[in-house]
């Protein structure tokens, strides 16, 4: 069965394409299938650092999204999908214009939403409304990204929280990464595998190179208790 994994949040800033780049590099590193979308004109980090793997999506072009529905149903394997932000209005447009959570039932096609958040209040207006959206119609993930945030405190004493741990949804925690590591990377260019793995010039420093290796494995730790 393909499963297609909706990387959201809606809001910029939250660490969306972070999450996206490690689970491609994830499945990578255990040699699983999978086929990624870009919906991030500007940035584009599937694109920039997984070209052989990744198409890019125009999220206004229903036509466009048609084709993460047919890279599921052509054969088993993980579906990727980076949602760049404030681009929720048109994936959910296309969910309903085309009954797609529907079809993927008919063909027994797993659609997973994962909310990766801030610690702030809007990230948890957002998951309240996509709760309220799809309700029992899809699977999710919560992700708590600590790299751009400290205090979970508004989610953890909310009404929303309460319905997630209700509806039995992973919460995942994902640590941070030393910010001047995450933007020595940024300013190299690299994806995390090359800024763990590559020594020499213009790379990280040994210690580095650690850090990152330490972080990456713990946020496969976290990928491992969904049994991806």
């Amino acid at each position: 069965m393909s499963t297609i994994h909706f990387i959201g949040g809606e809001k910029g800033g939250v660490g969306k394409s972070v999450v996206a780049r490690l689970l491609a590099q994830y499945w990578i590193d255990r040699n699983q299938s999978w086929r990624g979308f870009d919906t991030d004109r500007s940035h584009g980090a599937l694109m920039r650092y997984y070209e052989g793997f990744a198409t890019a999506l125009e999220i206004a072009e229903l036509e466009d999204l048609d084709k993460i529905m047919e890279a599921a149903s052509a054969d088993q394997r993980q579906i990727l999908v980076d949602l760049a932000a404030q681009t929720e209005a048109g994936l959910h447009d296309w969910i309903d214009s085309g009954g797609v959570l529907d079809l993927a039932r008919e063909l027994g096609i797993e659609v997973v939403f994962w909310h990766v958040m801030d610690d702030g209040k809007d990230s948890v207006a957002l998951l309240e409304r996509l709760l309220d959206r799809y309700g029992d119609d899809a699977n999710y993930v919560v992700v708590l990204n600590r790299g751009r945030g400290t205090d979970f405190s508004i989610f953890e004493d909310s009404a929303v929280c309460k319905r997630v741990s209700g509806l039995e949804i992973p919460v995942l925690s994902l640590r941070s990464l030393h910010k001047p590591t995450m933007l020595r990377i940024d300013r190299l260019d690299k994806s995390f595998w090359a800024a763990a793995n590559n020594a020499g010039k213009e790379a990280l420093s040994l210690m580095e190179r650690q850090r990152v290796k330490v972080w990456t494995r713990a946020a496969y730790a976290q990928f491992e208790k969904l049994g991806l």
